[in-house]
């Protein structure tokens, strides 16, 4: 068996099982936690107006806007640009299409109606291009800057890498670059396996948490009182 076969087939089953395994046990876990009990009276009886917070949040006020407008305008433009490589590039469309068929036995038009729209390789590219310039700013300031230099650990720099790695290598099977194409499709399942591995274990599993931990952190402020 070649790394290519091993890629697509034993490598890819281990690496998703992981990751499902992985992302229910952290949100199980989540669950399962206890707080403590309130035992002061609500000021406010509509707690469900916390879900604010969700909104109120993803920017930052405009107090603080000036030391976090450089990661903040950063962190936007990876998201955009990894979410449109990821889910509107044709090869991983037809990746998608085979799993959903896998899973639920029928393609994807035929529950929805419609095709799953692609885009050009080269706009593909131009947004991976634009996501890991993205992270090499946010990387660099987050060295650069000595508070965030100080607060950093492993997990931030591994999710750094273990994300960018999979862009990169994409680029290089999109260009045909620098290896074998078989070898540069190997390596970038790879790439995008060790994420998959990794994502339930460090930060990169807030996106699975986010909105629900912003949305209870503001009911929690709404029942206080609180200005958000």
């Amino acid at each position: 068996m070649d790394l290519l076969t091993f890629a697509r087939g034993p490598g890819m089953q281990w690496a998703a099982t992981i990751f499902v395994i992985g992302v229910i046990w952290r949100l199980v876990g989540i669950a399962l936690l206890r707080g403590k009990k309130t035992l002061s009276a609500p000021r406010n009886e509509a707690s469900w107006k916390g879900l604010r917070l969700i909104g109120l949040r993803s920017w930052p006020r405009k107090e603080v806007l000036g030391g976090t407008a450089v990661g903040e305008v950063m962190g936007y433009t990876f998201h955009i640009g990894f979410f449109v490589a990821l889910f509107f590039g044709m090869p991983h469309i037809l990746f998608f299409e085979d799993v959903f068929k896998g899973l639920l036995g029928v393609n994807f038009h035929r529950i929805f109606g419609f095709d799953w729209p692609s885009l050009p390789g080269g706009v593909i590219y131009f947004f991976s291009a634009v996501s890991v310039a993205a992270l090499l700013a946010v990387l660099v300031h987050r060295i650069a800057d000595p508070v965030k230099r100080m607060i950093s650990n492993f997990d931030d720099y591994f999710s750094w890498f273990v994300t960018i790695a999979p862009l990169v290598t994409g680029m290089l099977c999109y260009g045909h670059f620098g290896a074998p194409y078989q070898t540069l499709l190997a390596t970038h399942l790879f790439s995008v396996e060790l994420l998959l591995i990794w994502f339930p274990f460090g930060k990169l599993m807030h996106a699975f948490t986010i909105f629900a931990a912003r949305s209870l952190q503001g009911m929690a402020f709404e029942r206080k009182g609180a200005s958000l």
